[in-house]
């Protein structure tokens, strides 16, 4: 009876152990006998990165990946063009001692494919994330994933280009996030005289870093400020330019992602947040993408428009430039003296010998011509005159001399870093440039003169002593973050010259009445406390809209200083684009480009055009706010509060592509502020955030609860103003707490976009949402985590905290306390209504 019992139990644990030789688990070492059977994975020693079977977001095929473990990023897939559609997939060693992924049908579908290998090879993932193909008895590497990336940099990883075969490893996109399959991307180390990185689209240049310099890349101006991680760029000494990315101990874990819409991201692991923050990406500018204004242009990202022709040279084709179709660029005005006098065997005149003119700050243009260390500044310059076929020449210690023959393409001017560079004119546009300059000095001197004058006429006029010292104190206040009870004409054109705005495109207020048929009641897109907004069309065809600043408004004359001074300085795809100003008597106006699908709440509160934003779109929207958002906080040249967004401040261009709008409230903060203080809170009720409206503290975390409200709204369709359950006259934002606590969070998708196959995506994003209206500012997510949450469904997200002004309502379960939602006794609101 005994030994039956023993016979029987050795059965139990001979089945048991070939179950999970079956299916791989506590596999720490991939051979020919054991295995990896999906789902079961292989973790690394150090529990850092996991070897294993993945489905991307909205997708059921199953791939066999590496990922990051503390939070799932993967990093690199083995058959991303051959993906299993079941469950049946096993990566095992073959008998000729290669990895491979077989499917049901014990099918190789893809292999690591070394030729002239031994069969007792083994594979390991190591903890750096390297999986590796090794001989079993030597240790000896046979191959590695770290040589094959897909579309991920990371420490250990090296890009390199040979010199002498053009052999490349370099990285490629997925085609979309749901898809791991070579995408349209790449990415890898090109002109390796002066070696720079290269971004393409299929085989046309999407992107290049400029030149590296031994210590940085020229033109990635972020990592001259050490805003970036550390990047390695050498000679192997075996003909290969080597690309490797380093770990920056203070920074944390970074990995650099190509993303499928050709955007080279640097995402950087938080150690205290224990998040991913996206910290710079390739493609945040117009004038990012190569050659956006062909050759001898420039293209400058603060400017409208933002392409330039270099002095000397005029538009090639005068009507597609006028279209703002730059890609032909622009030719030379007037021959170069050089050029006449070789075509006619003539001697060149000293006194009509052609010269530089510099361009400072800049991406210097691809196609150097090699660099040489042992040229000083002074020959470089001589050399580069001396020979007629040189048009340009740049100079840096670390990298020597620089020098152009062909066309100057893909310069891009930037507001710090990057190199100069000296680019050939004929000796007529030296001239101008000096008259240029003297013209300039006499028309600044007596325009400001003027200027000064007429202020001081207009405020002897309107002021007296107190008057004087009241605006004096608005003044400081608004340099302060707050703002003046008052405000008079001479104010503006005070403050007004501070933001220079002698830079910005000054419109004729005649032609502005004509584009807008002298602001006929037709032409009016909508109107806000400052005054209204109309539609004008210029006689280039261009559309625009004209913000009128009423007479009446005392705080639409605040709005016309403070919106000017911050949104002439700003730059992004999801921001609105300032394109002028007009000051004429007492006419005040901005003029910004115009957006045919006006405003987002005349889409998401319109019972008939909601239909149109269907899940997907809505989403893209909410990226793009916050995209925004992110690039006000932390990275555009100043740090922007926006203090009221709202739906109506979201304007959609003819895409229904998102741009923020409206920066009349918006403060700037200086480069080590976290939060201000002001006696005057002025926004929109429903949308502040509680220690803004109760206490007039604002921070980035103010915008982030607006932008929480936002992202409610968008989901439900409803208007966070209005009441919800009659019977308890509930807010959009206690009615969706109450929902997610009863976890009844589907009553709270818009009919309209609801499909049960997309519900988990909505709901994750009505998660994030919750947790950006959370009554502590400190528990609520930065945008740069909004921004990780939105767009990595892997990432674990925390549990909501109650939002702001629940306790104030709530008295017990979902019932509403009678004293209503709650009180702002000791600060003023300007609700300011959109366009």
């Amino acid at each position: 009876m005994g030994l039956n019992k023993f016979t029987n139990l050795f059965f139990v644990l001979i089945i048991v152990y070939f179950y999970f030789l079956d299916v791989g688990v506590a596999i720490v070492t991939i051979t020919s006998s054991q295995f990896i059977k999906d789902p079961a994975t292989l973790t690394s020693n150090g529990g850092n990165f996991t070897l294993g079977f993945f489905s991307p977001q909205n997708s059921t095929n199953r791939y066999v990946g590496i990922w990051w473990q503390p939070k799932f990023t993967v990093i690199w897939v083995a058959n991303r063009n051959q993906p299993l559609n079941d469950s049946s997939g096993v990566v095992t060693i073959s008998e000729d001692g290669n990895l491979v992924v077989l499917n049901g049908q014990k099918q190789v579908i893809w292999s690591s494919n070394v030729s002239h290998i031994v069969s007792n090879s083994s594979s390991q993932l190591l903890d750096s994330g390297n999986l590796v193909l090794q001989e079993s008895s030597t240790g000896n590497s046979i191959w590695q994933s770290f040589e094959h990336p897909s579309d991920a940099l990371l420490e250990g990883i090296k890009l390199t280009s040979n010199k002498r075969t053009s052999e490349k490893v370099k990285l490629t996109s997925w085609k979309s996030p749901s898809d791991p399959s070579t995408g349209s991307f790449s990415l890898s180390v090109e002109r390796l005289s002066i070696p720079e990185v290269f971004i393409w689209n299929e085989t046309r240049p999407y992107w290049r870093s400029g030149p590296w310099n031994g210590r940085i890349f020229t033109g990635i101006p972020a990592m001259k400020a050490f805003y970036l991680g550390g990047f390695r760029v050498g000679d192997d000494g075996q003909g290969r330019i080597v690309l490797s990315a380093t770990e920056v101990d203070e920074v944390g874990f970074i990995i650099y992602i190509l993303n499928s819409q050709g955007n080279f991201q640097e995402n950087w692991w938080d150690r205290v947040k224990k998040e991913w923050q996206v910290r710079w990406n390739s493609h945040d500018l117009d004038c990012d993408v190569y050659g956006v204004c062909g050759p001898f242009a420039s293209c400058n990202s603060q400017s409208s428009p933002i392409c330039s022709c270099l002095r000397g040279f005029e538009p090639k084709n005068i009507e597609e430039w006028n279209r703002k179709n730059w890609t032909s660029g622009c030719v030379r005005s007037t021959p170069l003296q050089c050029e006449r006098t070789n075509n006619q065997n003539k001697s060149v005149d000293s006194n009509k010998a052609d010269g530089f003119l510099p361009l400072q700050m800049i991406k210097v243009p691809d196609f150097a011509d090699g660099s040489s260390l042992t040229l000083t500044s002074d020959t470089c310059r001589s050399q580069c005159l001396e020979n007629c076929s040189c048009i340009a020449y740049s100079y840096d210690a670390n990298i020597g001399c620089m020098s152009w023959t062909e066309n100057l393409i893909d310069i891009q001017q930037f507001s710090n870093g990057g190199l100069d560079l000296y680019f050939r004119v004929a000796y007529t546009e030296l001239d101008k440039g000096r008259n240029k300059t003297v013209i300039i000095t006499i028309t600044v001197t007596i325009g400001t003169a003027i200027i000064v004058t007429c202020a001081y006429i207009m405020w002897r006029r309107i002021s007296n002593h107190q008057a004087r010292k009241k605006n004096s104190d608005g003044i400081l206040q608004l340099n302060r973050g707050e703002s003046p009870a008052e405000y008079t004409s001479a104010n503006v054109i005070g403050e007004l010259s501070q933001v220079k705005l002698q830079e910005l495109l000054i419109f004729d207020f005649g032609k502005l009445a004509t584009a807008t048929n002298n602001f006929h009641p037709s032409k009016k897109l909508g109107q806000g406390g400052f005054g209204p907004v109309h539609k004008g069309e210029l006689q280039d065809g261009q559309e625009i809209a004209v913000k009128r600043l009423s007479r009446a408004s005392r705080q639409g004359l605040e709005e016309f200083m403070n919106e000017v001074a911050v949104i002439s300085k700003l730059q992004h795809r999801n921001l609105v684009k300032l394109l002028g100003c007009c000051i004429e008597g007492e006419e005040k106006m901005l003029i910004y480009e115009y957006m045919p699908n006006k405003s987002l709440d005349a889409f998401i509160f319109d019972p008939s055009k909601s239909k149109l934003l269907d899940w997907r779109k809505r989403f893209s929207i909410i990226e793009g706010v916050a995209r925004g958002l992110l690039y006000l906080h932390r990275d555009s040249r100043l740090k922007i509060i926006h203090r009221d967004l709202k739906a109506s401040n979201i304007l959609l261009d003819e895409e229904l592509n998102p741009k923020i709008s409206d920066f009349g409230m918006a403060r700037i903060f200086g480069g080590s502020e976290d939060q201000a203080n002001t006696r005057r809170v002025v926004g929109t009720y429903g949308y502040m955030s509680p220690e803004y409206a109760m206490q007039g503290v604002f921070s980035e975390k103010s915008d982030v609860f607006s932008f929480g409200v936002l992202l409610l709204e968008i989901v439900s369709g409803k208007r966070n103003s209005c009441f919800y359950n009659d019977d308890n006259s509930l807010t959009l934002l206690i009615f969706a707490w109450i929902q997610w606590t009863e976890d009844n969070i589907l009553s709270l998708i818009d009919q309209g976009i609801y499909d049960p196959s997309l519900n988990e995506h909505i709901i994750r994003s009505l998660h994030i949402g919750l947790l950006c209206v959370q009554e502590f500012a400190a528990d609520r997510p930065s945008m740069a985590a909004v921004i990780s949450m939105l767009n990595n469904e892997n990432l674990d997200l925390p549990s909501p905290k109650q939002p702001a002004y629940i306790q104030n309502v709530l008295s017990s379960g979902s019932s509403v306390a009678s004293n209503g939602l709650y009180s702002l006794n000791t600060v003023s609101v300007s609700d300011i209504s959109g366009r």
